[in-house]
């Protein structure tokens, strides 16, 4: 019985959320190898500078 208890268990909670988790963390890295290849190959645009600033911090001074 307990055995049993234990498989639910770790098909119910553990299972998805490590699924989740697993697809999250892969999601983080394809997007961090995908900016840094954009970023090197827009090098010197003005673009970049934007995708870099603070949107909170406001227009920049002239």
């Amino acid at each position: 019985m307990a055995g049993a208890v234990i498989m639910i268990v770790v098909l119910v909670v553990v299972m998805p959320v490590g699924i989740l988790m697993s697809g999250a963390v892969g999601a983080a890295l394809l997007g961090r190898l995908l900016k840094t290849d954009v970023d090197a190959a827009h090098e010197g645009s003005e673009l970049l500078g934007v995708s870099e600033a603070n949107p909170y911090a406001g227009p920049a001074p002239d």
